[in-house]
């Protein structure tokens, strides 16, 4: 299955980029941290499977990743960037009735997505627990640590794993480091604004957010899709994409 590719500017000049596969419903999903749209649900054929079930489905490189801009100056990374640059590029094409999700810092931004207003059909959150939304200090201090240990740390370091990603896609620091300030939390109170059906999609070895479980059981009506795997190694898994696929189509 053929995969565009296209670019948009956003209200503050930067280019960001997207890929699409497949027609039908649309479905925007964005991918995690320091990843892109190709490694996170081409690859693995996840947009293929999800396409194949009748889907138009978009995939950003967010801000600072993949193919989009990745400026080094801090007024680019405001409060909540992210979440600004999906209510942009739902704007740009001009969709009214979608489904939006994302994996890891793509759920992230998924929920404050919804928190600020959007009301996709159908919502995804995968390789995410409840902890993960509102806890992103723990999260975003492990990730500077990682970037100020980036060419010192050995193999048995806690930030070994997240270089090695680092590196194999050659994510720019700078613009890494000033987009992890950006990110707002998501506290359990305010989950009540997901009243659409949503999917938790998990790596049952998968809690580096927390647990997928609590998560289900703070939002009004979701449900737990397991998947086999960790954070890394369950986005390589064709069931993660089977699950969205079916989520979806039920």
């Amino acid at each position: 299955m053929t995969v565009s590719q296209h670019i948009f500017t956003a209200s503050d000049g930067a280019r960001l980029a997207w890929s699409e596969m497949g027609e039908g419903h649309p479905l925007i999903l964005l991918h995690g941290l320091f990843s892109n749209a190709e490694i996170n649900w081409i690859k693995f054929g996840h947009a293929t499977t999800i396409a194949a079930a009748g889907y138009r489905v978009i995939m950003p490189d967010l801000r600072a990743h993949g193919g989009s801009a990745a400026p080094h100056d801090a007024a680019s990374y405001p409060h909540d960037v992210l979440a600004r640059d999906a209510e942009e590029l739902i704007a740009h094409l001009g969709l009214d009735d979608y489904d939006f999700g994302g994996f890891s810092l793509g759920a992230r931004t998924t929920a404050r997505l919804v928190v600020r207003g959007a009301r996709p059909g159908k919502a995804i959150l995968a390789g995410m627990g409840l902890e993960g939304l509102a806890g992103w200090t723990r999260r975003k201090d492990f990730f500077l640590d990682a970037i100020a240990n980036f060419d010192d740390a050995k193999r048995d370091s806690p930030w070994f794993m997240a270089i090695s990603f680092m590196k194999t896609m050659k994510v720019d620091r700078t613009a890494a480091k000033l987009l992890l300030q950006s990110f707002a939390d998501t506290d359990a109170e305010e989950l009540a604004a997901f009243t659409m059906p949503t999917a938790v999609v998990c790596g049952t070895e998968d809690r580096d957010n927390g647990a997928p479980d609590a998560l289900v059981a703070a939002l009004p009506d979701a449900t737990l899709y397991p998947v086999p795997g960790t954070h890394m190694s369950s986005v390589a898994k064709p069931e993660l994409g089977a699950a969205i696929a079916a989520f979806l189509s039920a």
